[in-house]
């Protein structure tokens, strides 16, 4: 069964299909059928989500699947949420116009920049999946995971993408960039979410495990 994934982004198509594809799944980007991206004018995650899910359906004419995931900071509210992927951008760091490989590092010296002198250093990650059989599924899956964690004063660590160099996890003595890619898989809040939503997907799509 092919499920259109709302996102361009490789390495999120490829931790989703490392998750899901036990379910006999097959993710394929929007971007590879045409697709345009779809706004994401909501302050919360599930409501970006369904969003981009339906508007993938709508337009693939088939199920289709989108996760809407961010950083979380206590100390900040809660920010940036859901403009973590544009969080330097909106404050005027950077051009949103600038790649990915421009805007990360660009986010992550933003966060820290806000971060100074902040004792609370509390933060997790938010991941929210929606899954829809069609654009007007009454009945959407939603599955939320969370992986919490305390901010770093630098980056650390190569693997992963986004805020993982910032992120420590006391339990493994790590940053989610420095856990191995198959260590990831099975620990992150995309982990934790993708296992909700597979539990779903058994129980309400009738896929088996």
């Amino acid at each position: 069964m092919k499920l259109i994934l709302a996102s361009n982004n490789g390495k999120k198509l490829h931790e989703l299909q490392a998750l899901i594809g036990p379910l006999g799944l097959e993710l394929v980007t929007q971007g590879s059928l045409g697709i345009p991206e779809a706004e994401e004018p909501h302050v919360t995650f599930v409501e970006n989500a369904l969003a981009k899910a339906r508007h993938a359906a709508q337009l693939g004419q088939g199920p289709a699947i989108a996760d809407d995931s961010g950083l979380c900071v206590q100390t900040l509210q809660g920010a940036p949420g859901v403009r973590s992927a544009r969080y330097a951008c909106d404050h005027g760091q950077i051009e949103d116009t600038a790649g990915r490989e421009l805007i990360d590092p660009a986010n992550n010296a933003w966060l820290l920049q806000q971060m100074q002198g902040q004792a609370d250093r509390r933060a997790h990650f938010t991941c929210l999946l929606v899954a829809v059989r069609h654009a007007e599924d009454p009945e959407p899956l939603i599955a939320e995971g969370h992986w919490q964690g305390i901010l770093l004063e630098a980056p650390q660590g190569e693997h992963g993408f986004g805020y993982d160099p910032l992120l420590w996890l006391p339990q493994y003595n790590q940053s989610a960039a420095q856990l191995a890619p198959e260590v990831k898989n099975t620990v992150s809040h995309r982990a934790l979410a993708c296992e909700r939503l597979r539990d779903l997907m058994t129980a309400r799509w009738d896929l088996v495990k």
